[in-house]
Order: C-alpha cells, then sequence, then structure tokens
C-alpha cells in the first residue's frame, strides 16, 4: 500500500511500479492511497485533486481517495505500508496490519530537518548539502521511526535555489532508495538502523522543518538583510508586511494599517546609495510615471527595489500607485533631493512593521 501526494511522491510511485513491471518477485502488485480532491479558491467552485491521484489512474493502479483512517481498513491488508509526503500519520492499526511494517522516504539526512518542509528548511539555512533517509514508520509520530538506509553523511551538493530544484534532485534519490531497500530486504525484521547520528557526536541541536507559514513570509526588516530577504523571496514567496501610516484629520491624525503583499517580489539596487531613511520606510524614487519605482533600506545598509505590490483588499498593481494611494510612500523624489529632505522626512512615511 502506497500513501502519497505531490511531485516528490510521485517519483517513488513511478519507481515502484517500474520495479513490479519487471516481475522479479519483490513487488507483486501496489494500491494508492491519496487525500481526496479539495475545493479551492474564495467561492469554492473549484477542485483541486492531489497531483497523485492521476498519475495512479494513468498507471492502472487501485486508488483510495481517504481524508481519515478513522473506519477505514484496506480491503486486503498488504504486506508492507510505504509513505511518501503522504501528509497523515498512518495508524497504529494500520501498520500493525502490515505483514512488514512501513516504509518513509524523508528528504533530508534525519534528525536533521524531520517535519512537514524539509526541503524548505534546507534552503532557507543556506545549506549546500543533502541526502535522502528511508526509515520504517513509527506508529505515533512523524519521522520517529529506524533509519535502514541513508545517503552518506555529509550528504551530496545540490546546486539548488528553489525547491522545486531541490525536489528534482532529491526526489530520484529516495526513490532508487526505495527500491533498493525492499529489494535487500532491509524492512524484514530484525532491522539494522544506520543513520549518521549515533549520538557519539555529541548533543546536537537539530531544526524541526515545521510547515511555511504566513509567519515565515512576515518580512522583519529590523534583522533581515537583503540577502535573507530574496533568498526567502526566492524559496517561499511572495513577502508580505503590514505598512503603519497616518491620514491627517482636522485634530490630528488617524493611524492606517493595511497588509502589503510584495506580489512581484524586490530586486536590489546595484549602485549604492546612503541617502534613504531608516530601515523599513518605503520611499518613493522618480518624478515621472512609470520612472517611480518605491525603494526600502534594509537593516543592513542595502537598498531594495519593489516594481509592484498588492494592497490588502486591493490588486496588485505598480508599486508607485499602490503607495500612493494607501499612503505607504506620499511623497516622490529623486536620488538628488534625497540629501535635501528636511530632518522629520521619515515621519512622512509609513512604517513596515
Amino acid at each position: 500500500m502506497f500513501c502519497g501526494s505531490d511531485e516528490f511522491s510521485i517519483e517513488s510511485l513511478q519507481a515502484l511500479n517500474q520495479e513490479k513491471r519487471t516481475k522479479t518477485g519483490s513487488i507483486a502488485s501496489i494500491a494508492v492511497v491519496c487525500r481526496p480532491e479539495k475545493p479551492v479558491q474564495r467561492n469554492l467552485t473549484a477542485v483541486r485533486e492531489v497531483p497523485i491521484a492521476a498519475v495512479a489512474r494513468r498507471l492502472g493502479l487501485p486508488l483510495y481517495q481517504i481524508d481519515t483512517f478513522t473506519k477505514w481498513t484496506p480491503s486486503i491488508p498488504p504486506n508492507l505500508v510505504v509513505a511518501v509526503s503522504f501528509g497523515l500519520l498512518i495508524p497504529p492499526r494500520i501498520i500493525q496490519s502490515a505483514k512488514y511494517g512501513g516504509l518513509n522516504v524523508h528528504p533530508s539526512m534525519l534528525p536533521e530537518f524531520p517535519g512537514p518542509a524539509p526541503l524548505h528548511h534546507t534552503l532557507l539555512e543556506g545549506r549546500k548539502t543533502t541526502g535522502v533517509t528511508l526509515q520504517t514508520l513509527h506508529p505515533t509520530k512523524f519521522d520517529g521511526g529506524k533509519i535502514i538506509a541513508q545517503t552518506p553523511y555529509p550528504g551530496i551538493e545540490h546546486g539548488a535555489e528553489t525547491v522545486g530544484q531541490l525536489r528534482d534532485v532529491t526526489a530520484p534519490l529516495g526513490a532508487r532508495m526505495l527500491v533498493q531497500g525492499i529489494k535487500n530486504g532491509l524492512f524484514i525484521p530484525p532491522v539494522q538502523e544506520v543513520g549518521w547520528y549515533t549520538g557519539d557526536e555529541g548533543a546536537l541541536k537539530f531544526t524541526y522543518a515545521s510547515k511555511i507559514g504566513p509567519k515565515d513570509r512576515h518580512i522583519n526588516w529590523a534583522s533581515w538583510s537583503a540577502s535573507d530577504i530574496l533568498r526567502r523571496q526566492r524559496i517561499i514567496g511572495p513577502l508580505w508586511n503590514y505598512a503603519e501610516s497616518f491620514a491627517k484629520e482636522q485634530h490630528g491624525s488617524r493611524k492606517i494599517v493595511k497588509r502589503v503583499i510584495w506580489e512581484h517580489g524586490f530586486r536590489l539596487l546595484e549602485h549604492e546609495c546612503h541617502l534613504f531613511p531608516a530601515t523599513g520606510h518605503p520611499v518613493i524614487v522618480g518624478l515621472h510615471g512609470i520612472t517611480q519605482k518605491v525603494y526600502i533600506r534594509t537593516c543592513d545598509g542595502n537598498v531594495l527595489v519593489a516594481d509592484m505590490i498588492k494592497v490588502e483588499g486591493g490588486t496588485t498593481t505598480e508599486a508607485f500607485h499602490a503607495a500612493r494611494r494607501t499612503g505607504l510612500a506620499p511623497i516622490p523624489t529623486t536620488l538628488d533631493n534625497l540629501a535635501r529632505l528636511p530632518h522629520d522626512f521619515v515621519a512622512f512615511h509609513a512604517r513596515l512593521a
């Protein structure tokens, strides 16, 4: 029984099916389990199918689409359960019903980067090497099984800059490791643990690869360097901020907070400029139409340029139009004029939080 979902797991399923077709006897049959299709878009009128479902149909494999294992049991107990990028914890009763338990392919050098997003966190932490791990399925937690095969430490140099590129490196490695592990009977008790980390290396701190969420895309201008922002933009973008500005009223001013999504990201200002105001305060530069851009200084002294912005409740538009309409950066200027602005110039600009 193969449990999967996305492109990473599809690679393993196709490799297993190819092995089944060779009729060597290591794999007699494969049944596929995945999540059901779900409504998408705001009005929920469209549905999105898990990618592996179409592949299972194309390969002519039995397909079961479930959102929970509660009250569900395979019609025929499997010899082996394989879960690759599945997203649901396989319950103990399913694992125990299989003659040889279960296996999982994980795209990291466990125990480093356990969790649902190892590819993202490998890149976010700037790791240049990676690997894959074949482990037994733990009955009560993810990524807690016995490691029975693993890329030799410290892994391979991946050369990837995006999650897609890293997946293209690790998915074939994982598929080959899974097929070879099954052919070699590594899952047959008593299994032998072969992970690189034995504990003799000392107490090491490992990063948990948590699911990527809005907080991971929320730019911290006070601590993220330009390279940090550009790397996160490339890996998990688009990024966002709250923009705090003030609207003048008869008896003072009113604070306005809107969410700003940097839909098309940033590019680094190629020439050095020390004239921009404080970190995280956007400035419109250019006095005429399409020459106007939004510039923001980062904590390491670099300057990022935004061409397109999506403001909460609106559509994606040119950055300077959105900034002017929302009060994000209401005073257009030129690079030359920045040096001659009044001392309280920053107070007229929104603060990104």
